[in-house]
Parts: structure tokens; sequence; C-alpha cells
């Protein structure tokens, strides 16, 4: 008559951990990176958002990246069902991780797959520079830098490949109409340079 929960028992570490002994090698990034677009690709294909994608809700498995926490998850919305997601989660309130926020859901409009692409150009930018594209010392701070600050790209190491550059900006662009918006596109880019394309 007990109550209980079955959880799945993981083998790894959440990428957050992995981060605190710096950033990534480039062959590092683009290796997670893929795994977390696959699973992004796999979860939008089903016509749902993560909406909370930040390094703690990846981990790092010996069979792979798994994406964790869908407590934030939601189906992307027609316009006639924003009402009913308002009276779920409050009307004009900004929910997610600050640091790994895209723009329209720093100022609590309606996201889309685009989205979580942003989150994850977050994470790729993080992977290789040891450091979040954003700063602030305060929320308030931190989500002004999100809506108008552009990274500062120099702290990316030398060595990334332009075309790794060049995704992580598109994933990173602020108008969300500008953003990358095909997962297969960035997925392609990322199995080239996987396989040692430049």
């Amino acid at each position: 008559g007990a109550l209980f929960i079955a959880m799945e028992l993981l083998e790894g570490e959440a990428l957050v951990e992995h981060l605190r002994q710096g950033p990534l090698s480039v062959s590092e990034t683009v290796q997670v990176a893929l795994g977390i677009l696959a699973a992004l690709s796999a979860l939008h294909a089903k016509g749902i958002v993560h909406r909370d994608l930040k390094p703690s809700n990846v981990f790092l498995t010996p069979h792979g990246v798994k994406l964790l926490d869908f407590g934030l998850a939601r189906p992307e919305l027609e316009r006639s069902l924003l009402a009913s997601d308002a009276k779920l989660t409050g009307t004009g309130l900004v929910i997610g991780t600050p640091r790994y926020m895209a723009p329209e859901q720093a100022t609590a409009e309606t996201v889309d797959a685009r989205s979580d692409l942003f989150a994850a150009g977050a994470i790729m930018f993080e992977m290789l520079a040891g450091r979040n594209p954003f700063q602030g010392p305060s929320t308030p701070e931190l989500l002004a830098s999100i809506l108008r600050d552009e990274p500062d790209w120099r702290a990316l190491p030398a060595a990334t490949p332009l075309r790794l550059r060049r995704l992580v900006e598109r994933c990173l662009e602020r108008d969300i109409k500008l953003r990358l918006r095909d997962i297969g596109e960035a997925r392609v880019i990322l199995d080239e340079l996987a396989r040692g394309g430049s």
C-alpha cells in the first residue's frame, strides 16, 4: 500500500558537472551538441518544447546524451490555446532558467522550437568558452544582457571552426525570425565537423 516513484538509474554525469572541470574540446563539444540536438529533434517531432534546456538537464551517459527534467515542457501552442496555458503558468510569467532563456521567453512571449535552439546555442558557447554567453550579477541584469548584449565572441577558442562558430551565432540570434529554424541543418553541420570537415 506504499506510494513510490520508479526512476531510471543513469550512469554518467550531468553536463554541468563536467563543465566544472573546464571547457570542452571542439570534438567533445560537437559530440555532446549532436546528442542534444538529436534529443531535441525527437522532442520537437512530437510538437513539444522543452523550455528549460540547460547543462544540469543534459546528462552524459556512456551510451550518449539524455535530456532530463520535462517539468516545464509544453506542446507548441496554437493561438486559441494560449489562454488555457496562461491559466496554468500565469499570464506574463517568465518560466525557465534565466541564464539559458531565449529573448522571447525572457519577455514572457510565446515560445517554440527555436527557443530551445537558443538554449542549445548558449550551451554550445559554454562548452567551448567555459562560461555562459550572457553575464549579469542579478536575474534582471542577466535578462537585460540577453535582450540587448552581443555575446563576447572572443571568448570562443581560436581553434573553433568557423562553421561551428557560425552555427552558435545563428542559434543565439536574438530575433526569433532570423534565428536558425531547423535542427536538421544544425545536425548536418555538426555531423560534417564530427567527420573532420573544416
